[in-house]
């Protein structure tokens, strides 16, 4: 459980670094900005012909008498509403990352250089479009993995009792891993970290992902939080990606040096 605490903690240093680079924190801000428009206007389009897609999807009640009919409907468009908004704080990070791929990448980079005791910072030797390729393709795959997630969270919300406390817990806590795992590529990829490897470096140390993932998705539900949060959260993650593979880190806390090392999850950089 210590490692909820040292996960959060690298979410404030991550906000706390941005905070300090001006300059960085500003031009992270762009790509949110335009993910911002762009999911306000489909859940916008969702709220308004969302009971209308209902209705059309449910025609085996039009017969149904009052109140029965409003209260099916109206329970399948706010959980309809409901599972979007989760898809969305989920696919907002992939989304953004996509859009700002350039953005984060010099930003996390900088971090690097920041807190390395040598002042290097890895680098994939990939060109630029391959790197685009490489992260629309993984981002892909974790939409599709929390997409999955969404629809078995969602059939399991009718349970009575269970589906309006357990399953709302889960699924934060899985909201928060797929967050996670999508702010940290931006660091694991210019190392060269596979997908597959990625995911089982995360899982090899649950409660550190759960203790920076979950608050931030948490706050991502609020509106325009996360715009504001992206960058920190790209900093913080780096910081925490570096903690995963053992690496040194100039003034580091004691406290968030790993059990046990990553190092085993790296792969040869370019040339050597």
């Amino acid at each position: 459980m210590r490692d909820l605490g040292v996960g959060f903690r690298y979410l404030v240093r991550g906000q706390r670094w941005v905070a300090r680079h001006g300059k960085q924190y500003g031009f992270g801000l762009i790509p949110g900005l335009i993910t911002l428009v762009l999911y306000l206007g489909a859940l916008t389009a969702l709220a308004l012909w969302g009971p209308d897609f209902v209705a059309w999807a449910t025609p085996f009640a039009d017969g149904w008498s009052s109140p029965w009919l409003g209260l099916f409907r109206g329970l399948l468009t706010a959980v309809l509403f409901a599972l979007a908004l989760l898809l969305a704080v989920v696919t907002f990070t992939a989304v953004t990352l996509l859009i700002g791929q350039p953005f984060y990448e010099n930003l996390s980079e900088k971090v690097d250089r920041d807190v390395s005791p040598d002042g290097s910072a890895p680098e994939s030797g990939l060109p630029l479009w391959r790197e685009l390729v490489i992260s629309a393709r993984d981002s892909l795959r974790i939409v599709m993995r929390a997409a999955l997630w969404g629809v078995l969270l969602f059939g399991l919300g009718f349970v009575p009792f269970i589906g309006q406390t357990v399953v709302p817990v889960i699924g934060f806590v899985v909201t928060g891993f797929f967050l996670t795992e999508e702010l940290t590529a931006v660091a694991l990829q210019r190392r060269r970290v596979e997908l597959r490897d990625r995911l089982a470096l995360l899982r090899s140390r649950k409660t550190l992902v759960w203790g920076f993932g979950t608050p931030l998705g948490l706050a991502f539900l609020v509106p325009f939080v996360a715009v504001f949060l992206m960058p920190g959260a790209v900093a913080g993650a780096t910081l925490m990606a570096r903690d995963l593979l053992g690496e040194e880190t100039a003034d580091e806390d004691d406290e968030a040096r790993p059990p046990v090392p990553g190092d085993m999850f790296r792969k040869p950089e370019v040339g050597a």
